[in-house]
């Protein structure tokens, strides 16, 4: 996996050699441009974790991907059950009305 920074001006540009899909052995270099308060703090613990800026940025994305895909797949999953009936929705001022009245009960007790 390659990678390379550049600086334009005051700004940090990260280019990260990505994989595209499985079973594509090309691979996609991408900039990234950083504020520069976000550039020194990705320098900062590169440099606290002997990592390099790239590889901290790598790892990011890829755990924010990993996550945005599971609350997706948790989202979807929500709302085929509530289009198929399965569960019925829930009024929001109703549930928080609920949940106030029970810590108001536990706080008493």
């Amino acid at each position: 996996m390659g990678s390379f920074l550049r600086f334009f001006g005051a700004r940090l540009s990260l280019g990260i050699a990505l994989t595209v899909r499985q079973g594509h052995s090309k691979l996609a270099t991408m900039v990234v441009h950083l504020k520069p308060e976000t550039e020194s703090r990705l320098q900062e613990l590169a440099a606290a974790t002997g990592r390099a800026p790239d590889e901290l940025v790598e790892d990011a994305m890829a755990a924010y991907l990993a996550e945005l895909t599971q609350v997706r797949s948790m989202l979807d999953g929500r709302y085929d059950d509530i289009k198929s009936g399965r569960v019925q929705p829930v009024d929001g001022e109703e549930a928080f009305g609920r949940l106030r009245q029970r810590s108001q009960v536990r706080r008493s007790s």
